[in-house]
């Protein structure tokens, strides 16, 4: 469904990917691991042929950079924060449908395939972080492609919303979809790849499956912790003056814990009295930021 032979890209002096090749077969679930800056996004970049590489690639049978166009028709994208029109669901859907050059007969099908089929009179304004991820693989799957790329998907959603959409991955992938995805989640990975890819500036260094990654990188023991925003400050000052590893991510922040300490960050948040709106325990190897 997709191969890369030697897929080089460079950014002035900047080599962002150096020789990578890779094979992925249809109906896989294929993870893009790394740190920031390793390439991920650069990557989907060139599937997606939003940009010039040198080296080969074919999507669906295609040469992406002779049939940009045909290639990224067979790909649904799934950035990770889509900005809608204050329209409703349905008229966000008719318009993207219009766009893509679509019947409008495929929307309930998208719809329920998201589970938003309840919610279509919704305006977007009135959705969650969650079902605006949701709407944004509707309009993905629009076209019925039989790829889709996604890029770190869940990085802004709550725990239940992350759980929603991985699901809704799971089943597309299940279906026959083959998925490729950039994560720095190792429950995420493990829960949706059935193959791992890690690149390490720029090259690929691991192809590996998704119950060997922890052990093969060394990957730490994470508390990701939610507080409401106007107590966002004081808890990372708080964890700081305490010592703990912080990486701050977006409407969170994840700690580094000793697994015999797992909720010492909690207790101290607690004496501080500050709230926690929710908290959830995830191996990885995190870096502040999620561009490439």
């Amino acid at each position: 469904m997709i191969t890369a032979t030697n897929l080089s890209k460079r950014y002035g002096n900047n080599l962002a990917l150096d020789q990578v090749s890779f094979t992925i077969q249809a109906g896989e679930s294929v993870a893009l691991w790394g740190a920031n800056g390793a390439g991920k996004t650069t990557t989907l970049r060139c599937l997606l042929g939003l940009q010039g590489f040198d080296g080969d690639l074919s999507v669906n049978g295609l040469d992406v950079r002779r049939s940009s166009k045909a290639a990224r028709a067979a790909i649904g994208y799934v950035p990770q924060e889509t900005v809608f029109y204050d329209m409703t669901i349905t008229e966000t859907l008719h318009f993207y449908a219009r766009l893509k050059k679509v019947s409008a007969d495929r929307i309930p099908a998208a719809l329920e395939q998201v589970q938003l089929t309840g919610h279509a009179a919704k305006r977007v304004s009135m959705l969650s972080g969650g079902m605006k991820q949701r709407l944004a693989l509707a309009v993905a799957l629009l076209a019925d492609p039989p790829i889709l790329v996604l890029d770190e998907p869940t990085a802004n959603l709550d725990v239940k919303a992350q759980r929603d959409f991985i699901h809704a991955i799971q089943t597309l992938n299940q279906s026959g979809k083959t998925i490729v995805f950039s994560s720095h989640r190792l429950d995420e990975v493990v829960a949706l790849a059935s193959r791992v890819l890690v690149l390490t500036d720029g090259r690929l260094t691991l192809d590996c499956q998704p119950n060997e990654l922890a052990h093969k990188l060394g990957l730490h023991r994470w508390l990701r912790i939610w507080v409401p925003a106007q107590h966002r400050d004081d808890s990372l000052r708080v964890l700081n003056e305490q010592g703990f590893v912080l990486m701050p991510n977006g409407h969170s922040v994840y700690v580094q814990v000793n697994l015999g300490a797992k909720i010492a960050p909690l207790r101290s948040l607690e004496l501080a009295r500050i709230p926690v709106e929710d908290f959830d325990f995830v191996d990885g190897d995190f870096v502040e930021g999620s561009h490439d």
